[in-house]
């Protein structure tokens, strides 16, 4: 049977997920970072991450707060909800946000600026509370919005483009994260394509607060010799810790395990998070080895990435609070404004 012209040159289907959707379906608007900014590499990421996951965009919240880091939510996943906040305020609205309806996924971008800086106290206060939140740190060191002074993680010694010795230490993210009760802890990438997805992949699955610190070289202002967040230093000073592998809850939990030391860790919906030990003692469940290897990677001068830690047993702020199945926004009047009854009896009792 012959064909037609129209039908020769008619596009294939685009390739669906799960739900149905395309990667289209998961893209932003068009990025005005600067190119090569790892920044817009980390976007990439997240869009493949969520689209193979299956993730409904419309049940994803998107929060940031101010920075180049903050801008780069506008370039990804378009049909979901999104709050840009104040400098170092995002921990707060996302708060909100999660108390308002706990059916959210909620995705926090910040930068080592609006979180180490400006943000270091809302940071520390998130951790303790350990709400449900995914929450990525896009560390270059520099404040790119203002011409490239050092941030407060920029390592010491490190110099800018202009000469400048950094002489103060910096603040480790995944170190306060870990001291302070963020459930799941990592540190990747920005060029680690495949550890990156599967981190953001588990962290999409994880019950709790996931911090995820990427090293995201900034080509304008720190990616020049001297500087220890740029794309020569990384490739030079890497040390991946594990191996990662992440099977969703929907495919068959089954893979070819090659020869060598491992651990599968069973994530809250049925998912699981299978390492491969390249150091063959680390047990990445035990919050003190974590700090352990950080202290040892910063004595020897290297970039530890990998999944540093795994606590899937802790309670969720959500927990702790004993919230309803029902989210609060979803509530009508009558189950969330007092009675005029219980008001008058408090302005008695003020008198």
């Amino acid at each position: 049977m012959a064909t037609t012209p129209a039908a020769e040159s008619r596009s294939p289907e685009p390739k669906t997920n799960r739900i149905g959707l395309t990667v289209i379906d998961y893209k932003g608007g068009k990025t005005t970072l600067c190119a090569g900014c790892g920044h817009n590499a980390i976007s990439e990421r997240i869009v493949e991450a969520m689209y193979e996951m299956g993730v409904q965009p419309e049940r994803v919240a998107k929060l940031s707060g101010i920075g180049c880091s903050s801008k780069s939510p506008a370039y990804f996943m378009n049909r979901s909800h999104s709050f840009n906040s104040v400098h170092g305020r995002m921990p707060s609205v996302a708060t909100g946000a999660m108390l308002a309806n706990r059916n959210l996924i909620a995705l926090g971008v910040s930068g080592d600026g609006d979180t180490a800086s400006i943000g270091i106290g809302q940071f520390v206060h998130l951790m303790r509370r350990n709400l449900p939140l995914i929450y990525i740190i896009e560390d270059n060191g520099v404040y790119g919005l203002t011409k490239g002074q050092f941030s407060a993680t920029a390592d010491l010694g490190s110099t800018l483009k202009t000469g400048i010795h950094n002489d103060l230490p910096p603040f480790d993210c995944c170190a306060l994260a870990l001291k302070w009760g963020a459930t799941f802890v990592a540190r990747s990438f920005s060029g680690d394509k495949k550890q990156l997805q599967a981190i953001l992949k588990t962290a999409i699955s994880h019950n709790g607060l996931s911090v995820i610190d990427v090293v995201s070289p900034c080509v304008t202002f720190n990616d020049h010799q001297g500087s220890t967040k740029s794309y020569s230093y990384m490739k030079e000073h890497e040390y991946i810790l594990n191996d990662l592998d992440y099977v969703p809850y929907y495919e068959e939990i089954a893979v070819e395990i090659p020869e060598g030391s491992f651990m599968d860790v069973e994530m809250h919906d049925g998912s699981h998070l299978r390492i491969r030990k390249l150091q063959r003692d680390y047990d990445p469940t035990n919050r003190l080895a974590a700090l352990a290897v950080l202290e040892d990677a910063l004595a020897k001068h290297e970039v530890l990435t990998g999944v540093l830690y795994v606590d899937t047993h802790k309670p969720t702020f959500l927990e702790l609070l004993n919230l309803g199945e029902e989210p609060i926004a979803t509530l009508p009047e009558s189950k969330v404004r007092p009675p005029k009854s219980v008001l008058d009896q408090m302005m008695e009792e003020l008198r």
